[in-house]
């Protein structure tokens, strides 16, 4: 058997009667921290071990109550930490998932679709889906890194595709090619209106949709922390959060790093408490500077620079708030999916109702009123 053929075998589908059924509940995963020191017990012991053949020593961080057919932190996003010793490297691969990734220590570079990353401690980069990449460490220190995929998602409707040996031609290919601006293969068919904003498509335009590059971008720590550091002149008085999305145009209104992921970069003034809010889009913090403590569904979580958080489960109330130094985080959330699904409720007062943010009108701050 192979996947071109298999055995399914006689299956029957059941009909269960929904008639008059309670609302669907939903079962939040709680917060778990995973802190500095679990984080570099396992780089350790992953250093130690013997280079596998794909040159990938990398750990899942996984959420007790992830289902093992599809480990995740958060149902749908998988956390990997991965290590490389000086002068190693990974083999070539591509997967058709979408990453964010992030130095955590160390340096070295990254090849995406032939286009090299020179990459820092914090930076931040992004890999679309089917780039064939490789990383290297090309320095005298470990490298560590986080990556972030949408894995889980694909696991759970069983289409995760692995590709572990991308031929080498299309190494430095495009994300798409330009032979759709062949007259030959444009479709003669229209679109064409029914009425009242209803349209139809003919199957040639719906197997041939309009390409659009994605692209692997780069976020240099350093680029990025003069731009954040000028947040702090906002002052307490601010509403908001101060925080920058590292935006890939490629997502348009929907927000993203990724397709599936933002990435944003919080700094926090010393004694700063958020307000409040919630959404459905779930949060994974990692903190690289300072202290301070997250408060979600009414309990308290104690965190430090170092420590990996799942700090927002799905529609569970939460805020954070920092100590008496200055704190920084990456954090990542799938609301770009669930902007693109419609499903993005979010409730940024608490005293005001949740809006569907990419269908409804969203929210404001203060900050015409304030600094900046």
């Amino acid at each position: 058997m192979s996947d071109l053929r298999l055995d399914f075998g006689k299956v029957t589908a059941n009909l269960i009667d929904h008639s008059a059924a309670a609302p669907e509940t939903n079962q939040l995963w709680a917060p778990v921290i995973i802190t500095r020191e679990e984080i570099e017990a396992e780089c350790t012991r992953l250093a130690d071990l013997p280079l596998p053949p794909d040159g990938r020593r990398q750990s899942l961080i996984v959420h007790p109550m992830a289902n093992p057919a599809a480990p995740g932190l958060a149902p749908g996003i998988r956390v990997t930490l991965s290590v490389l010793k000086p002068g190693e490297s990974t083999a070539p691969m591509r997967h058709n998932a979408t990453e964010v990734n992030f130095c955590i220590r160390g340096s070295g570079y990254t090849v995406v679709n032939g286009k090299r990353i020179d990459f820092e401690t914090h930076d931040v980069w992004n890999h679309p889906s089917y780039a064939i990449y490789s990383h290297f460490n090309d320095s005298n220190q470990l490298q560590v890194r986080l990556t972030y995929s949408n894995v889980p998602l694909l696991q759970h409707m069983q289409v995760y595709i692995i590709d572990a040996n991308p031929p080498t031609e299309a190494m430095s290919a495009p994300a798409h090619g330009r032979e759709q601006s062949d007259a030959r293969k444009q479709s003669p068919y229209g679109v064409f209106e029914l009425g009242n904003g209803a349209m139809m498509m003919p199957y040639e335009l719906l197997i041939n949709p309009p390409a659009v590059d994605s692209n692997a971008l780069h976020w240099p720590w350093l680029k990025v922390k003069d731009e954040l550091d000028k947040l702090e002149a906002l002052g307490k008085d601010y509403i908001g959060r101060r925080l920058y999305l590292l935006y890939n145009p490629k997502t348009g209104g929907t927000n993203g790093t990724t397709p599936n992921f933002f990435a944003t970069i919080t700094m926090r003034p010393p004694k700063i408490v958020d307000r409040p809010h919630r959404h459905v889009s779930a949060a994974i913090n990692y903190y690289f500077g300072g202290t301070g403590y997250s408060m979600v569904a009414g309990n308290r979580y104690e965190w430090k620079a170092g420590d990996l958080m799942l700090s927002a489960p799905g529609w569970a109330v939460h805020n954070h708030a920092s100590y008496d130094d200055f704190v920084y985080e990456l954090t990542i959330q799938d609301q770009p999916l669930n902007i693109l699904m419609e499903s993005l409720l979010w409730q940024e007062n608490l005293k005001s109702p949740p809006a569907l943010l990419g269908t409804h009108s969203g929210f404001d701050t203060n900050r015409n009123k304030v600094a900046l």
